[in-house]
């Protein structure tokens, strides 16, 4: 059978090339030509000749089917995922090496006992591998299936022959099919294969998750339009060396984007942690300069966590601003407020942030505590253990409304803190009443003032 015909195509500009190019003659681009099929006009013109009768209808006369899904036995992921695994849908798990991503994928394997087969898919691993493995978790589930191939036309068939209820595929890099020339793992292969595993699958109502490596920056590699083919994006997220792991949910067409599922890696797999707010504060000493607590939303959820600031005469020509869990943009700037509306000296300070727990916080609600937190270890004052600090900072010190106020204050109260300092405008239009001390600031030297830090 003859090969298809395919050509380069640069992914900034669109300009073709018969051949692979380091960089594109066109926008001047570096590594961005990838291989694609040559599609034949006639086969096109014979499709569309096929699905003439197929004309578009009011959208009002189809009728929605409820969506059907399946606990993963996870709560957390669950909650991720928007209530379980969609019959149908198709998943793209990311992370790091070593991260935990096939630990956690053989341990839904076996939770979802009793709901049909599952076809565990590996390229990079043997059967003694994973047997090893699942030995290791208690994994006893009749059901699992195992195939070790790479060759995408085998795992298809495989699929279609066996029916199962969940599909694994791990991972996607490793897979290959024989019309794209290109090696396995290139942009082309990744592309080709998600396509055809997409239309198997959701022909059939087959779950599917896709295992992906990710690059230097974080992201999953491969184009980018792998992450529009899939239903649902999630990345496991942490640091290698420490047990806590981060689930995130950053695409969800069945439920809300930006939720996340907090992890424990055990001997014995994956372990789920309910209260994440009580595990991130509660190595806090009793009562340090430097540090507070504030209050961050991921998705739905308020999480409560600790943030910690060393401030110290700098020993360069010139101070440096080192971040770990925020934006650096975001802690310069609020320094240079500090300095310009709070006449806090930090021009020859070096100044360091982090977030306790390896958590990443973009959130503006979190710019209140930051800078609190930075005043008290330069003026060496702590900030009260039972106080909770929220609220946006503009670039006048102004404190800014923030959104979630109740879900914020609730999660406080049901840790056992007593006093919050939020923005004023949210304590004027606040409904309930709370166990609590809430303190409305309108700019940041009244909220210094209130911590007692000037």
């Amino acid at each position: 059978m003859a090969k298809s015909k395919t050509v380069f195509v640069c992914s900034e500009c669109g300009n073709e090339s018969s051949k692979w190019l380091g960089k594109c003659p066109a926008c001047n681009s570096w590594n961005t030509f990838y291989e694609q099929k040559v599609v034949d006009s006639k086969n096109i013109n014979t499709k569309l000749k096929e699905n003439i009768n197929n004309k578009p209808q009011k959208l009002n006369s189809y009728e929605a089917k409820e969506t059907v899904r399946t606990s993963t036995g996870f709560g957390e992921l669950d909650r991720v995922l928007g209530g379980g695994l969609v019959n149908g849908s198709l998943i793209l798990l990311g992370g790091e090496p070593g991260i935990g991503k096939s630990t956690l994928i053989l341990q839904i394997c076996d939770k979802v006992k009793g709901e049909g087969k599952v076809l565990y898919v590996s390229g990079e691993e043997s059967a003694e591998q994973i047997k090893l493995r699942a030995d290791r978790l208690n994994i006893n589930n009749e059901d699992i299936l195992f195939l070790g191939e790479t060759d995408i036309d085998i795992v298809n068939q495989a699929i279609i022959d066996i029916n199962p209820k969940l599909v694994i595929i791990d991972s996607i890099q490793t897979m290959y099919s024989d019309e794209i020339t290109a090696a396995a793992g290139s942009v082309s292969q990744v592309r080709e294969i998600t396509s055809q595993v997409m239309r198997v699958c959701k022909s059939r109502a087959i779950t599917t998750i896709i295992i992906g490596h990710v690059t230097k920056e974080g992201n999953i590699a491969g184009p980018r339009v792998l992450e529009h083919m899939v239903d649902t994006v999630l990345y496991l997220e942490g640091e290698r060396y420490f047990s806590y792991r981060i689930l995130r949910g950053v695409k969800n067409r069945f439920g809300s984007t930006n939720e996340i599922g907090m992890f424990e890696m055990k001997e014995e797999g994956m372990c789920e942690i309910l209260n994440p707010s009580d595990i991130l504060i509660s190595e806090r000493e009793d009562n340090p300069a430097g540090s507070c607590i504030v209050s961050a939303m991921e998705g739905t959820r308020s999480i409560l966590v600790e943030l910690q600031a060393l401030t110290t005469k700098t020993i360069y020509g010139f101070p440096r601003r080192t971040a770990n869990g925020i934006d650096f943009n975001r802690l310069t700037l609020l320094i240079a407020v500090l300095e310009k509306k709070a006449n806090l000296p930090l021009g020859n300070d070096d100044v360091y942030l982090n977030v306790v727990g390896g958590l990443k916080i973009n959130e503006p609600a979190i710019d209140l505590g930051i800078m609190m937190v930075t005043a008290s270890i330069f003026k060496n004052i702590p900030i009260p253990k039972d106080m909770v600090i929220m609220g946006e900072v503009g670039l006048t010190g102004e404190v800014r409304r923030i959104n979630f106020i109740e879900k914020r204050l609730k999660e406080a109260e049901k840790l056992g803190f007593k006093t919050c300092i939020i923005p004023e405008s949210n304590k004027k239009v606040l409904k309930e009443n709370y166990k609590l001390d809430i303190i409305g600031v309108k700019n940041i030297n009244e909220a210094m003032k209130k911590i007692g830090i000037k």
